[in-house]
């Protein structure tokens, strides 16, 4: 009993298991819109579940599908599955788990939510052979992302609209222009090994050219949001738009062609709190509404 145990703890930290917490607040925020404030519990243990489910599958299968790919990068060498540490038939018993823990939580939610997780799991599965065939694999993980907000929006309603539509494509936009700027670590060795990215595509300066107009269209689809959702949004909405505009400048004020020393900062800190900063933000817009409705 110890062993699997032992493996599954490698594979929860193989994952980084709680950076589940890095796409939550969007998800969470669809699901406040879509209610306008909070559902019930159990229609929030439901989604919760669904986005462990999708994020682990996703990122487990990963893992298995590049584990030669990382074996051969020396900045990912270390990571479980290259170094032995656990064994792909585990991996690969993970990710089934997983992808039937959110077909699970789809299934308790509503029958689109459960006629949309086939398509939901293909993108996620997907994502991670992208990169050896087009530059756009960037957009492909923010559309994985994406998901999550109008995930969490029909899991409530049960039917979709322009606001989490344009959430979504927010946060497609969003990790696609991080996602640009963590790939110039691996620039080089994509490039020798055949991989594809918008860095070997642009070079470095192109690249954080188009990471900027990414992010540029997140900015424009939060601006738009109160107009597609029918209730408005009021100024709380507005200063946690404010913080993501400052945080999206920071990213880009630190990461400089000559010096990507302060890339982890970029992408784990400053996002990080972009997507908890927004979600307090409407929550507590939602909030004051509520109580002067």
């Amino acid at each position: 009993m110890r062993a699997p145990l032992r493996q599954l703890r490698v594979v929860l930290e193989m994952i980084k298991f709680e950076h589940t917490l890095f796409a939550l607040p969007f998800a969470l925020m669809g699901l406040a819109l879509a209610a306008g404030g909070w559902p019930g519990w159990r229609t929030l243990g439901w989604i919760l579940v669904a986005m462990v489910g999708a994020r682990s599958a996703a990122m487990g299968f990963n893992r298995l599908v590049d584990r030669e790919i990382d074996a051969a990068n020396p900045r990912t060498r270390g990571r479980a599955l290259p170094a032995g540490l656990v064994t792909p038939r585990f991996v690969a018993l993970f990710v089934a788990a997983s992808s039937g823990l959110l077909l699970l939580a789809a299934w308790q939610l509503n029958p689109l939510c459960f006629a949309l997780a086939p398509l939901a799991l293909a993108v996620l599965l997907g994502y991670s052979y992208t990169k050896r065939f087009t530059a756009l694999s960037h957009l492909v993980l923010g559309a994985a992302l994406g998901g999550a907000p109008l995930g969490a929006w029909i899991a409530v309603r049960g039917s979709v609209a322009p606001a989490p539509f344009a959430l979504a494509a927010a946060v497609v936009f969003w990790v696609a222009g991080f996602d640009v700027l963590y790939a110039l670590q691996d620039r080089e060795f994509d490039r020798a090994t055949g991989l594809r990215s918008i860095p070997v595509r642009l070079g470095v300066h192109g690249a954080l050219w188009l990471s900027g107009l990414f992010h540029l269209g997140t900015l424009a689809l939060l601006a738009l949001l109160p107009a597609l959702y029918p209730p408005g949004l009021g100024w709380a909405y507005w200063l946690g738009f404010t913080g993501c505009v400052a945080l999206l400048a920071y990213q880009h004020a630190i990461v400089r062609p000559g010096d990507l020393s302060r890339l982890d900062a970029a992408f784990f800190t400053a996002n990080g709190v972009l997507s908890v900063w927004l979600f307090l933000a409407t929550a507590v817009d939602l909030a004051l509404a509520g109580r002067a409705g």
